[in-house]
């Protein structure tokens, strides 16, 4: 079962600490959640289908309106509202390669525009029906197509249909004893096939590689026949096709099957922690720590205000308060940050890795906390997001940024982002906090969370989103960021892909696209 307003499971919730309600009330002020739109209410406003009669299609209104959104803000304002707009026209449900193929090309023949569908967790409308279209959409859902096709031991790949989602796919390769080691937050929920096109980072990356790295090959439907990539280990065979896959957002056609890179299931990981006085010290120990070249699958840095809110959202008050008073008198006081760091693979390299991080630490002060708080992390990082839902209930409306930038640039971006954001709002006041949650040698990911109260109008909402995500957007683009370094371009984005690809870039990349879809019947409004 999912939500069809929110997030998850709706049989799991997660508590907030009344500690962290009350200091959200004393930062934002007191807020009352709109009522939210029922279902039915929502279901009873959709129009007919415009799809010629098939089998193969359900056009039944509440199948479509499961499939029109997402996960971002606006989808959850348009769901909550029940302002939901443009819907699929009908979702299919094939069951192999060659059914989508056969679905491509009745879209083709009536000239029907196709929306691919994963795991549904998008959170820049990659899978939102633009409202410009005038053609009939049909939303393709490869959620019966989740098995393991093969697994080579020797070469250590393994053959997967393209709608695995993320506990399947570990389940199935733990049995035969290994992993992926690809855990993004929609790990629960999102699809094999939706990380290869929106380039996905899951939390260990340092370790086991972005989808970038894991990718191998792949089988791929587009309105102009089947392509196939072969899984070779290197070729200097010109342009790299598996590369033109990588972040095309159902562009190009439909990804049903992908080899991936698996590693053995690791032997030992644990997730120590140390505390910083302040920022300066401890970003530099996240840039030392990648750089040193040990065997980390993750550096998780928390600012100052990111570290304050997660203390707070745990819970655990009398703990807390000795934590506290252990900081504060080693040093780290209002402005100490927080470092996560994944220790992952044999026994000799974890203690080697372990040393380092500790050596590494030290020399930049930071306090060792042990692995208890790492722990409680790994233990609960996919059921984190059900807080959206928990804040909600709450009056309070959640969003995000990311980007990624060169280290000299860093601690700006984090500043930056956080005070365009506080200036966008105006006199609406706004918690905002930021962690590096993926470290490369070169730089670092910067990812930015927002709170706000909800208004009482579905407009005026909609009014601070926009002008939150334009304000956060321009100051990425100024202080030398990636418009996105994990959550793909989409609708949200998109406006803002120019700037970083440049014209040329945009032609090349439409070039491309009409090449494998002369039509242009794949994912319309998407990428360019």
């Amino acid at each position: 079962m999912r939500r069809w307003n929110g997030w998850g499971d709706p049989a799991v919730s997660l508590d907030l600490a009344q500690r962290a309600l009350t200091d959200l009330r004393e930062r934002l002020g007191e807020s009352t959640p709109p009522q939210d739109a029922s279902l039915d209410d929502v279901v009873a406003s959709v129009p007919a289908s415009r799809l010629p009669p098939s089998a193969a299609v359900d056009v039944s209104p509440v199948t479509r309106v499961l499939h029109a959104r997402g996960q971002s803000l606006p989808d959850w304002l348009a769901l909550r509202f029940g302002r939901i707009g443009r819907v699929p026209d009908g979702v299919a449900f094939p069951e192999s390669s060659g059914e989508v193929a056969s679905l491509l090309d009745w879209a083709r023949m009536h000239g029907v525009r196709v929306i691919p569908y994963g795991g549904g967790t998008s959170v820049v409308g990659h899978i939102t029906p633009p409202a410009g279209v005038a053609e009939p959409i049909l939303t393709i859902s490869l959620t019966r197509m989740r098995r393991l096709l093969d697994l080579d031991d020797e070469s250590r790949l393994a053959t997967f249909e393209a709608g695995v989602i993320g506990p399947d796919l570990e389940a199935q390769l733990h049995a035969r004893g290994y992993t992926l080691g690809h855990f993004p937050q929609s790990f629960e929920y999102s699809s094999l096939g939706g990380w290869i096109a929106t380039r996905s980072s899951g939390q260990q990356s340092l370790g086991y590689g972005r989808i970038d790295d894991l990718f191998a090959g792949a089988r791929i439907e587009t309105p102009k026949g089947t392509l196939r990539i072969c899984t070779v280990p290197a070729s200097g065979a010109g342009i790299e096709l598996r590369a033109l896959i990588l972040g095309s957002e159902g562009r190009i056609g439909v990804v049903t099957e992908a080899s991936v890179h698996v590693q053995p299931l690791p032997a030992r990981e644990s997730f120590p922690a140390w505390f910083f006085p302040e920022w300066e010290g401890a970003q530099a120990a996240a840039r030392d720590l990648v750089q040193c070249g040990a065997a980390f699958s993750m550096i998780r840095l928390a600012n100052a205000a990111e570290t304050f809110t997660t203390l707070r959202f745990s819970g655990g008050h009398r703990a807390l308060a000795l934590l506290d008073t252990y900081l504060r008198l080693r040093g780290a006081r209002d402005a100490r940050c927080l470092l996560l760091v994944g220790i992952t693979g044999s026994a000799p390299a974890t203690r080697e890795a372990f040393d380092a991080a500790r050596a590494i630490a030290s020399r930049h002060r930071g306090i060792y906390a042990g692995t208890r708080i790492g722990n409680r992390w790994r233990d609960a990082r996919f059921r984190s997001v059900y807080l959206r839902n928990t804040l909600w209930d709450c009056g309070y409306a959640v969003d995000t940024a990311e980007t990624s930038v060169d280290w000299p640039y860093v601690g700006a971006m984090v500043r930056d982002v956080e005070d365009a954001a506080h200036r966008a709002l105006g006199n609406e006041p706004l918690h905002a906090y930021s962690h590096l949650s993926h470290v490369y040698p070169q730089g670092s990911s910067v990812y930015s969370t927002f709170i706000f109260r909800v208004a009482p109008s579905y407009e005026e909402n909609l009014g601070r989103w926009a002008t939150l995500k334009r304000a956060v957007s321009e100051a990425i683009l100024a202080g030398r960021g990636t418009i996105s370094h994990q959550h793909g371009v989409g609708i949200d984005h998109e406006p803002y892909l120019i700037a970083e690809k440049g014209p040329l870039g945009l032609e090349a990349m439409r070039a491309i696209f009409r090449e494998f879809d002369p039509q242009g019947i794949m994912n319309p409004g998407k990428l360019a």
